[in-house]
Order: structure tokens, then sequence, then C-alpha cells
């Protein structure tokens, strides 16, 4: 006997199927058939505990917050992900209706105890983002933005040309590699590539690189897989080359142009002046400049530029002291006024002899002392004759008195002329040795900008 099949009873059984279908497309029933318990596990997910977990991790800069320098921490928002594998967590997509991946939350599962080496502060200003992707293999993945705040070890000696390398390693503390490994998800070139794309610079660094290398770290004969990423940063220099450097390179300029000022009181004045000005950028370099261990070039280069000033400063004193020295002493001395006027004064190509063949082969200018004695026997020569000659007539003696006179004037006139010659050798003294300060402050001046350049292109 046949049996039949009512078309109601037909239709009544295909739409429990369906319904019967239509439960299994549920996250819930998902999450109820893979057994997923509340506390998670604490043990690794693997069938076969000699199998080890791989962790794979990337990493994308996003912006450097700050740099602290007296810290030597930095502040960096950073896109973080990783993934690894759960053993027991799978399932066939077509017996839940194509259902390949779900997000789960972080307290169902086990996860690695992955933590940053450098870290200082405990992250409580990140998102919190709670939910895992997993993927019908069993693959387990999050990605979520992290605010790290770590050391540096900044060296700062090329300061404000400065570059900074900082690293941020990503490790397990209880898994050793027979365990657990970490292996990077990109290379080098696509994590550089990528941070550049999204950096966001606030202005103050540079992103220059990143690279990324995967190590063993030995601890206790124990070894311990780490991801390291280096970040190299450069500064950007250019507040500081307006607000410091180019108005210190002008003032020294400015220095430098004072000394072709003649009057020596003038000069040393403006000097002072300028000096003052200086003062005032290492006011505020004061403030700029960051706490190390080793001293900052910029903070050597204002210190050099400072002694160069003090030192025109004093040339100019000793230029203006040998001026004074006319009214006082009314010879220049033997030794200065050869070791000056002769050899030093050929060595800076002065264009003029600066004193008489006679000085020059006798070694001294004359004096005044060396024409009173022919000037004198004249003088007593005349009187001797004067008073043998009582009985001459007046005009004679009108005449001798007119003679003597002259006589005496001549002998004035050539002290004034021996004292006038002393204070030209006085002003020549002088101008030979401001010639040489200023000589010795260019290239003084050349050396530092030339070490200093040399220092910070390198």
């Amino acid at each position: 006997m046949a049996l039949t099949v009512s078309p109601f009873l037909l239709a009544v059984l295909i739409l429990a199927g369906e319904a019967s279908c239509e439960t299994d497309c549920s996250f819930y029933d998902l999450l109820a058939s893979l057994n997923i318990s509340d506390p998670p596990p604490d043990e690794r997910p693997v069938t076969d505990w000699r199998n080890v977990t791989t962790v794979y991790l990337d990493f994308t800069l996003y912006a450097i917050v700050k740099l602290d320098m007296n810290q030597q921490t930095v502040i960096s928002y950073i896109w973080f992900y990783m993934s690894w594998q759960n053993e027991f967590l799978s399932w066939d997509p077509d017996d839940f209706c194509g259902i390949e991946s779900l997000l789960v939350p972080s307290g169902y599962f086990w996860k690695p105890d992955l933590y940053i080496s450098e870290m200082t502060e405990e992250d409580h200003k990140s998102p919190v983002i709670s939910y895992y992707n997993l993927t019908n293999n069993g693959k387990i993945s999050n990605s979520m933005p992290l605010r790290v705040v770590s050391t540096c070890n900044l060296d700062l000696f090329k300061f404000p040309f400065d570059k900074q390398t900082c690293r941020l390693t990503f490790r397990s503390y209880l898994y050793t590699v027979t365990d657990l490994v970490m292996m990077p998800k990109s290379n080098s070139y696509q994590v550089n590539k990528n941070s550049q794309e999204v950096f966001v610079s606030k202005g103050d660094w540079i992103l220059v690189e990143i690279t990324v290398q995967n190590l063993t770290y030995d601890f206790l004969n124990d070894g311990f897989s780490q991801v390291i990423y280096e970040v190299t940063l450069k500064r950007a220099a250019v507040i500081y080359i307006i607000n410091l450097i180019i108005p210190a390179c002008f003032l020294v300029f400015l220095d430098i142009a004072s000394m072709f000022i003649q009057d020596f009181g003038e000069r040393l004045g403006f000097k002072i002046n300028v000096i003052l000005g200086f003062s005032v950028l290492l006011l505020i370099i004061n403030n700029m400049l960051p706490h190390s261990n080793s001293t900052p070039m910029l903070g050597i280069f204002f210190s050099c530029c400072m002694a160069m000033m003090v030192f025109s400063i004093l040339g100019t004193v000793c230029s203006s002291y040998i001026l004074e020295q006319t009214a006082k002493r009314p010879h220049v001395p033997q030794w200065l006024e050869t070791t000056v006027l002769k050899y030093l004064a050929r060595i800076l190509c002065f264009k003029k002899p600066l004193h008489t063949q006679e000085a020059i082969a006798n070694g001294s200018m004359p004096k005044g002392p060396e024409v009173k004695p022919s000037s004198s026997v004249e003088v007593e020569k005349l009187k001797h004759d004067s008073e043998k000659k009582k009985k001459d007539n007046v005009g004679v003696k009108i005449l001798k008195r007119l003679l003597l006179e002259v006589l005496k004037f001549h002998q004035q006139l050539a002290l004034a002329k021996n004292e006038e010659e002393s204070k030209s050798l006085w002003y020549k003294v002088a101008y030979v040795i401001d010639r040489l300060i200023l000589i010795l402050y260019l290239i003084i001046v050349s050396i530092v900008f030339i070490s200093m350049i040399a220092v910070w292109v390198m």
C-alpha cells in the first residue's frame, strides 16, 4: 500500500525544515556550538603541548605627541595589530549559513601576555576595544589604537639638528620560544610606508624611517621571542634657526663690522651694546636647551660666540690703553717699537712703512735730548761773546739777542717735533695691534663656524 502525503502536510514539513535551518544562521547558535567558556582557560589553545603558538604583530605609527628631553620619554599613538591561532575554536561555514567570522568579547578565550619593554606608564587614555575577530579556521585577531608612554635614550649633542631613535619592544613575559614565538606581519618597508602615509606631525618631529627586527632575548638561560620596532625621528629645526642661530650670527657679524670704527671709545660702547643684545639670546636659549649629560652643540656655539665677543672687547681695550700711553710715556719702548713696527707690521701687510729709515737702521727715532746739546753750545757761545763785547754798539747786541731767541724757538720746535713723532709711533703701534686682533677674530670666527657646520651636517 502506497503512503500518500497530503500537500498541506508536505508544506508544513518544508516550513519546519526552513525554520530549523534559520536557527543555525544565528551568531548565538554559533557561539553555543563553540563551547566558549567564561572565564577563559589559562593554558595555550593547542591540541598538543609541543605545538608552538605563533603570534603575528603589526605596527603603524600615527603621531608623536611629545618627546620629553628632560625626562627621556616619548608619548606616541600607534595602530597595533596582533593575531594567533586557537586550535579549539573552528567551524564549517556551511553549517551556519556561510558565517566565516564573528566578533567575540575578549574575556572568552586565551590571549598572549604581550607587553612593551620600554613602557613606563600604564595606558589609561587609549580607547578600549574589548572585542576580537574570530574566523572559522580558529584565527583570532585584534586591531586597536594605543597610546604608549615609553623611555627613549636621547642623544642631544647635535641639538637642534639631532636625530633620535626610539625602540618599542614587544615580547612575552611568561612564555619562552618553545611555547610562543612572535613574528612581524609586515617587513620594514611596508611598516615604514604605512606609517609615512598616516603620520601626523605636530611640527616638532619628522618621521625618517621605521625598521623591524625579530630577535630572541636570553634571560636566565631561557629564550624569549620579541619583535623590535625602531623609530627614527628628525627634529624640525626651523624654529631654532630663525629664533636663535640667525640672530646670533647677525650679532657676531655686527661685532666684526664694529672693528672698523676708528674711534676706540665709540667702538667700545658699540661692542658693549652688542654683547648686551647677545645676553638676551642667552636667556632665551637657557629655557630651550634640554638637560642632558652631554652639552648640546647649540650651547657650545653660543658660548663660543660670547667668548669671541669678549675677546674683541679685550682687544679694543688693549688698543685704547696703548693710545693712552702717549700722555704718560713720551717714547715707545725699544722692544715694542722693534717687535710691532718692524716685524709685526710687515707680517700684517701694511702698505706704507710705519717709521723712518733712520729708525729702522738705528732701532729708534731721534730723541729730544739728542738735539739739545747742539743748541745749548750755540747759546753758551753767544753768551760768552756777548760778555767779551760789552762795549759793542747797541745794534749788534740787539741782533745777538734776536739770534738767541731764534735759537731757543728752534730748540722748542725740535722738542715739539720729537714729541709728535713719539705720539705718532704710539698711534702706529695701537693700529698694528688692532689689525692683529681683527685678523685673529676673523680666523677664530671662521674656525668656529666651519666646525659647527661640519658637526651638524655629519
